[in-house]
C-alpha cells in the first residue's frame, strides 16, 4: 500500500527554490541533473507550499548563481515527497511535493528571508556528515 496520496489536497500557493534564472511562463521539467546531492538525473520536479522549505531549496541547490524562489503551479498530478514524508516528517508538515509533470513559473518571490549564516552552516555540516556516512540526504 502506498503511504502518500497520489493527489494531495493542497491548493498552494506553491514554491520552488533554485539558483536558475527563470521567467514567468517558463516550465520546469524532470529529466535533468538534480540540483542536489550527486546530481543524478531527476525523475521528478520538487516543490513546496511553505516559503521555509523553498528557502532551503534555494540555499542548498548546486551552482554559483543567486538563490531564488519562484511561485509555481503544477500542470498535472503530484504526490507528497516520500523523501521527506516517509523518512523524516510523517504527515508532511513541510508540505513538500513532487511531480513528473512540468511546473509553470508564475513569478519570482522577491521578499523572502534567507536563513541565518549559522543555520545554513549547521545544515551544510549535517549534510556533509550524512554524506560521510554514505547517506544521500537530498535526492
Amino acid at each position: 500500500m502506498e503511504s502518500h496520496p497520489a493527489n494531495p489536497d493542497d491548493a498552494g500557493p506553491f514554491f520552488h527554490g533554485t539558483r536558475a534564472d527563470l521567467q514567468p511562463g517558463d516550465l520546469l521539467v524532470p529529466g535533468y541533473a538534480s540540483n542536489y546531492g550527486e546530481r543524478k538525473t531527476a525523475n521528478h520536479i520538487y516543490f513546496t507550499a511553505t516559503l521555509d522549505a523553498a528557502t532551503w531549496g534555494a540555499e542548498l541547490s548546486a551552482g554559483e548563481g543567486t538563490s531564488r524562489i519562484y511561485q509555481v503551479e503544477p500542470t498535472g498530478p503530484f504526490e507528497n515527497d516520500p523523501n521527506l514524508t516517509d523518512k523524516k516528517f510523517p504527515g508532511n508538515p513541510t508540505r513538500s511535493y513532487r511531480t513528473r509533470e512540468p511546473l509553470r513559473v508564475l513569478d519570482e518571490v522577491k521578499d523572502w528571508q534567507p536563513h541565518s549564516s549559522e543555520a545554513l552552516q549547521h545544515m551544510l555540516n549535517h549534510l556533509e556528515e550524512l554524506k560521510r556516512q554514505g547517506i544521500e540526504a537530498i535526492d
